[in-house]
């Protein structure tokens, strides 16, 4: 078993095309030994922004805290506490925060989507 504290785990800030005020926190994923699912942390600050994209993988996520809206293949919808998204593999999709605290909330993906760092190659 692995038990660790969200608090203390480092957040790593993400950069690229389309990206704004996007922190994720690995809390367990391939290094742990977890041989089948990762789950992420994610924090959008107040007009934050994940890209607008598509993977070949599913992802399950829990809204936490905060009000936003998911984009997914063309429909928008609001998102807030409590909610539970699925995303299926390759719809378009982008979180956003459009409230004034952060949107937070927990997303799992397979193993080999990388957990959000780059796959060497790609």
């Amino acid at each position: 078993m692995i038990k660790r504290n969200i608090r203390a785990i480092d957040g790593k800030k993400l950069e690229g095309d389309g990206i704004q005020g996007v922190t994720m926190k690995l809390l367990l994923g391939q290094n742990d030994g977890a041989p089948t699912f990762a789950m992420r942390h994610f924090s959008l600050a107040s007009s934050g922004c994940t890209p607008l994209h598509h993977h070949d993988w599913e992802h399950e996520v829990l809204v936490l805290s905060g009000n936003g809206e998911i984009e997914c293949d063309g429909e928008v919808s609001p998102i807030s506490s409590g909610d539970s998204i699925y995303v299926r593999a390759n719809d378009l999709h982008q979180f956003r925060n459009t409230g004034t605290e952060p949107l937070e909330f927990i997303c799992i993906v397979p193993v080999e989507s990388a957990c959000g760092e780059p796959v060497p190659g790609s």
